[in-house]
């Protein structure tokens, strides 16, 4: 039976990074996983997949839509769904590969199957051909989440489905309704607005992204409604029935009680996820759970169990990879005696539509809440001389500041390249930076992050240069 420092159960982005964090510090580490590849949901079916289709279906709407404009004259555009299909699990396959080597690099010993602690420093993984037990000094629980649906609503995963089937269709739906306008829903949903689909989101909240910036939301909503995308909002979905080729959807209008239905030949469920937790065997330990699910851990990330912690989706917080990632290192520095530190209103919120939207910090209703005294500063894309370059001048970005200070409390952002752009905004504010700090600061021109420096300038005394 061989025995372990540390062992991970599970291998998404919380998992093999802190195996990797692991194994540098010295400790001797082991993973198990219980599918055949590393990487979890978001490797396998969740934030890589999902990010490949929103560029491939990105390049053909404007190929469409957009190059005309630029004096690209295309005759015809087709899509083959199969193909682009392939170069998707082409992208995925390269970077499994590129976590297997890492795993190998850094001599992290990797177990395949179901991972089930039958007592606290013992973990059972049933494979499909062998049964295995190891010992392990401490225990990291990282088996991230699975998706949730409607108590009413039984996913077939046919033409009721989850993301992972809408993520392998081998066809492009005529009408694809989808429940929920989080970021499952409005990232799915764009995929195939722009291969083709008539999308329809029914969401229950009066906004898009309801957790985000509300002025977020909002203009997403203007921008993706412009796509062709329909959208029901402060809709209630009271039931879904599928045949073998369609489903019917019906939901009640949250204002006036009236009820209305769709027909459609696949309905995505995106109403968000829920912790997997199941036959991990945390009753045989102790370990304690939420009312939601979610498994109980202190300010270490340490569970009620000393040595057993619990990392990502199945704790507290936003169910974010990047999130998960932080605390797979903060947990593998906490065990190695170090004292690492994460800044949870710093994680920001990442959104891949076109305009792509971010937020990081408190958003202007929770600040409202809170009786903080503040001030706003946005600017607008359509006045960025790159925006208007690349065609792309929907969205703004918006700061908030502290009235008094003038400290950066909050920047919200929707536009092009914010993925990428926002991270300027984030070491802002892990310095405490003021918005006049960066409004006097030097930004190449043309770039997309000028538009960052305005905000900042409005946000101090309205002094925005080019509105």
């Amino acid at each position: 039976m061989e025995k372990f420092d540390v062992t991970i159960i599970g291998s998404g982005p919380g998992g093999y990074v802190s195996a990797i964090r692991c194994a540098q510090l010295g400790l001797k580490t082991a993973i198990i996983e219980r599918y055949s590849t590393l990487g979890g949901t978001c490797l396998n079916v969740g934030c890589i997949p999902s990010k490949a289709w929103l560029e491939a279906s990105e390049h053909y709407y404007k190929v469409k839509h957009q190059f005309e404009n630029f004096g690209i004259d295309v005759k015809e555009a087709n899509v083959d769904i199969l193909k682009m299909n392939q170069r998707v699990q082409d992208v995925v396959q390269e970077i499994i590969n590129g976590v297997d080597y890492l795993m190998k690099k850094n001599k992290v010993s990797v177990y395949e199957g179901h991972g089930t602690i039958k007592e606290k420093n013992t973990i059972e993984i049933k494979g499909e051909d062998k049964t295995e037990t190891i010992t392990t000094d401490k225990i990291i629980i990282a088996t991230g989440s699975k998706p949730a649906s409607l108590p009413n609503i039984k996913i077939d995963k046919k033409r009721i489905i989850p993301s992972t089937e809408a993520l392998a269709l081998q066809e492009i739906p005529k009408h694809l309704m989808v429940v929920g306008g989080g970021v499952i829903g409005v990232e799915i949903g764009s995929v195939f607005a722009r291969l083709g689909s008539k999308v329809s989101i029914v969401e229950y909240f009066d906004s898009l992204i309801a957790t985000m910036d509300g002025a977020l939301g909002h203009q997403l909503h203007r921008s993706l409604r412009k796509q062709g995308i329909e959208f029901y909002l402060q809709h209630k979905v009271t039931d879904a029935t599928a045949t073998d080729n369609k489903v019917e959807l019906k939901a009640e209008n949250l204002s006036d009680k009236e009820e209305m239905s769709l027909d459609g030949d696949y309905c995505l469920m995106a109403i968000g996820r829920k912790p997997y937790t199941t036959n991990l065997g945390l009753e045989n330990i102790g370990v304690e759970t939420n009312e939601k699910g979610q498994i109980t851990v202190d300010k270490n990330l340490e569970t009620n169990v000393k040595g057993v912690y619990a990392i990502g989706d199945v704790i507290r917080g936003a169910m974010l990879a990047h999130k998960a990632s932080e605390e797979g290192v903060f947990v593998a520095e906490r065990i190695a005696g170090q004292k690492p530190h994460i800044n949870y209103s710093l994680i920001p919120n990442i959104i891949y539509t076109q305009p792509e939207v971010a937020g990081v910090g408190s958003t202007e209703e929770e600040l409202k809440e809170a009786g903080r005294s503040i001030k706003t500063g946005s600017f607008p894309f359509k006045a960025n001389a790159r925006a208007k370059i690349s065609m792309d001048t929907d969205g703004f970005i918006k700061v908030i500041a502290d009235k008094q200070t003038d400290e950066i409390l909050g920047v919200h952002m929707i536009g092009p390249r914010i993925a990428d752009s926002y991270t300027e905004a984030v070491v802002a504010m892990e310095f405490r930076a003021a918005a006049e700090d960066i409004a006097r600061m030097s930004h190449g021109h043309p770039t997309f992050s000028e538009t960052f420096k305005e905000a900042c300038l409005a946000a101090t005394e309205d002094r925005a240069l080019h509105i």
